[in-house]
């Protein structure tokens, strides 16, 4: 098997984690799109994976992107729980549904995105696992009358449903839509499917 390209991939690595921190961020605009940003992720999302997918034709594109945010996540202080079972769980059911349709196929980087796709959600689940905790860093680290609006939206269960749904057409388009922009990255999956043949 030919080398990994390690520059690509960390890369991919950095563009990922950029995603996460502005994913996080989204929540100084109200708590609501720190909550449900998870579901509008996936669009970018889409081209971080294809990119990691076209460079890694074997297991280790789920695994290396979950694995470096969770690296980095702990270092910083914002590793807990439900963001390594969460990652880990996501990365190894993508890293499955790769090894099931054949590890270097577009189909494959088409189906494992989906479970991928969740992976923001991991980040913002110490909201429902710690409700508690969260409030109160809340109120020592976020401006007057924050934790009153992240209390509307933890109690807003049917908005968190219907924001875990919509990830999953988030994440069939999104990677429709990499495809077309990547063309390159599509290419090649499709040519490794040729030559397996």
């Amino acid at each position: 098997m030919k080398k990994l390209p390690v520059g690509r991939i960390l890369i991919a690595c950095v563009a990922y984690l950029l995603l996460f921190i502005l994913g996080s961020s989204s929540g100084a605009i109200h708590p609501a799109c720190y909550a449900y940003i998870g579901a509008l992720l996936p669009f970018l999302f889409s081209f971080v994976y294809l990119y990691t997918a076209a460079n890694v034709p074997c297991f280790g594109a789920a695994v290396i992107l979950n694995g470096f945010v969770l690296i980095v996540g702990s270092i910083a202080g914002e590793g807990n729980l439900a963001l390594l079972v969460g990652l880990i769980g996501l990365a190894a059911i993508a890293e499955f549904v790769r090894k099931l349709n054949g590890y270097d196929t577009l189909q494959s980087v088409r189906r494992s995105f989906i479970p991928f796709a969740f992976s923001f959600f991991t980040y913002t689940a110490h909201w429902w696992t710690d409700t508690e905790g969260s409030l109160a860093a809340a109120v020592e680290e976020m401006p007057t009358g924050y934790a009153d609006k992240m209390v509307t939206v933890i109690e807003n269960i049917p908005a968190l449903i219907v924001a875990l749904i919509l990830t999953v057409p988030a994440a069939i388009i999104g990677m429709r839509i990499a495809e077309r922009v990547m063309k390159k990255q599509a290419a090649i999956l499709t040519k490794r499917k040729r030559d397996l043949k």
